[in-house]
């Protein structure tokens, strides 16, 4: 029952994570720090009291690497964030976000000098082109929208650029530290809840150098309307409840994504992951009536066909029926 729980909490908590950072963004487009916060903050406080048994409880892995691993996550939680603030609509973020094989695979095999076989290389192919097409369709949207003068359009295009630049960056730093963190585990042995506490905990200094922009969203959301919470019957401005659900949604999701990955294969987990980003995609365009063409449609065509055939979803699906114990195969 544990892999169908863990299922479950990661459709009901990242599906619901993804609509909660739709209306922060909608209302306030530059909330992301104030988002990554909350986030980083409920999860260390949550960590420190189960995990670290306040403090009391020795890490298992240095901190001078959790330091390091600290560095790059909190990096790609801001720059992922931070690209919402510059044009970039929530289905181009997904569908970006989706190219984290992409970016594994090149730093594969530079770092680790792996190598791929043709079908995996045309799975990348795939992801690569359904990301270029939805990327170039989102670029022609934002100057067609941007037209009001040549000056505007240019300087929203900018910015646009800008917040591809972010989530490139963001893309390839997500790799490396997977590919340091999967160092580490083979290293010392796997702490994914110890890594997951250290990597929200250690960072909270630095939104010290945010704290100006998050004290201004702190003073807009205390401005927003009040919100008549269901059940409890406590009112609230509707920004903090947005934001609260985000937060414990995101906790959710991280929790159902941790439970699968000690109860099931690497295969499924990234099945899993991928379903749940193609539900909540398509939720945004329906729910959120965001603006998406055939061209959009064939593009996130190719980024989840590609992801499936990465996996090899239907070779393994294929052996498991045909060959139950002789496959010692690992990918």
């Amino acid at each position: 029952m544990r892999p169908a729980f863990a299922v479950g909490l990661v459709f009901a908590g990242c599906c619901s994570n993804v609509i909660f950072l739709e209306l922060l963004a909608r209302k306030h487009p530059g909330c992301g720090n104030i988002v990554t916060f909350a986030q980083f903050l409920f999860i260390a406080v949550e960590g420190f009291l189960f995990e670290a048994d306040l403090g009391r409880k020795p890490p298992a892995i240095p901190l001078r690497y959790y330091a390091i691993m600290v560095t790059m996550f909190f990096t790609v939680s801001v720059m992922n964030n931070y690209a919402l603030n510059l044009n970039i609509a929530m289905p181009l973020h997904m569908i970006f976000r989706s190219g984290s094989l992409i970016a594994n695979m090149i730093l594969g095999i530079i770092i680790l000098k792996k190598r791929y076989s043709i079908f995996k290389y045309t799975s990348i192919a795939l992801v690569s082109a359904g990301i270029f097409i939805c990327t170039f369709m989102s670029a022609k949207q934002v100057t067609s929208q941007s037209s009001l003068s040549e000056k505007d359009g240019f300087q929203a295009f900018a910015w646009w650029l800008l917040g591809i630049g972010a989530l490139t960056f963001a893309l390839l730093m997500s790799a490396r530290m997977g590919i340091f963190q999967e160092t580490l585990y083979k290293q010392f042995g796997k702490h994914s809840k110890e890594a997951l506490f250290y990597n929200h905990a250690l960072p909270l200094p630095g939104f010290i150098f945010l704290a100006s922009d998050i004290y201004d969203h702190v003073v807009l959301f205390n401005k927003s309307e009040l919100y008549q919470v269901p059940v409890i019957s406590v009112a609230m401005p509707i920004m903090w409840f947005y934001l609260l659900m985000n937060v414990v949604t995101q906790y959710v999701c991280i929790r159902g994504v941790f439970i699968l990955t000690t109860e099931c294969t690497s295969l499924t987990v990234t099945l899993v992951v991928t379903l749940r980003k193609f539900v909540s995609l398509i939720f945004s365009i329906l729910y959120f009536q965001n603006p998406f063409t055939l061209w959009h449609c064939l593009g996130t065509l190719f980024v989840f066909i590609g992801t499936l055939m990465y996996t090899e979803v239907w070779k393994n699906l294929g052996t498991t029926k045909s060959q139950p114990p002789q496959d010692d195969k690992k990918d």
